[in-house]
């Protein structure tokens, strides 16, 4: 699953990836953030009209047909393997798939004291994608709400001994296939892209020894 993430990437290199004006304000308040919680805003690029666009969201998916976002259920993740199925995440699944920039998650293992943080990312220390999914909930009072989820997938090498889920990463090149509104055999085309990404040259390294002590110099990478 992924239910951390982290975007400490420096504003003008995350806006040139981006590739389209940022929400007003981001830029004069843009900080990095090393821990990405559930329920709070982050950001998406989107397309709508044909055009990409950068909103800020709320994690946490409200479906649009929802009465009331106040008492719904909100998942932070969406298994892939179902998505094209569950009511909650269909629509969006046909219609409205983003992307989250980050250049790292956290994910946990063992338990007790042997408890252990770790945090994934590219060798390299770029940014990725994280491939999820976004609606936009419309009250009867005008007012808006849009959320997001992640999509998550079987484990690959790297993230299996930490891990019986990983979050969905779209390849560099293929934001535009990602974002387009597509059904039928345009749909199921992206469905590869959700099968798991190479680990070569991703690094999971621990931020917390067993009793919280620092990690020290152990690291996983394939």
């Amino acid at each position: 699953m992924c239910g951390r993430f982290c975007l400490t990437t420096p504003l003008p290199l995350l806006s040139s990836r981006l590739g389209a004006p940022l929400p007003a304000g981001l830029a004069e308040h843009y900080a990095p953030r090393s821990d990405v919680r559930p329920g709070e805003p982050v950001l998406a690029l989107r397309q709508e009209h044909g055009l990409p666009s950068v909103s800020l969201m709320l994690w946490g998916l409200v479906p649009e047909w929802v009465k009331d976002p106040s008492q719904a259920r909100r998942p932070i993740n969406a298994r892939s393997e179902t998505v094209a199925e569950k009511p909650s995440f269909r629509g969006a699944w046909r219609h409205r798939r983003c992307l989250l920039p980050a250049d790292g998650f956290y994910e946990w293992s063992g338990s007790g004291t042997a408890r252990r943080r770790w945090r994934i990312g590219r060798k390299d220390g770029a940014p990725f994608w994280l491939g999820g999914l976004w609606d936009r909930w419309i009250g009867a009072d005008g007012s808006e709400l849009e959320s997001c989820c992640v999509l998550t997938t079987a484990p690959n090498a790297l993230m299996a001994r930490l891990h019986d889920r990983m979050p969905v990463v779209v390849p560099d090149g293929l934001e535009q296939a990602w974002m387009a509104s597509a059904d039928g055999p345009a749909l199921r085309a992206l469905e590869p892209l959700m099968a798991g990404w190479d680990p070569a040259g991703w690094e999971a390294v621990p931020l917390e020894g067993p009793a919280g002590d620092p990690g020290g110099q152990l690291h996983l990478a394939l």
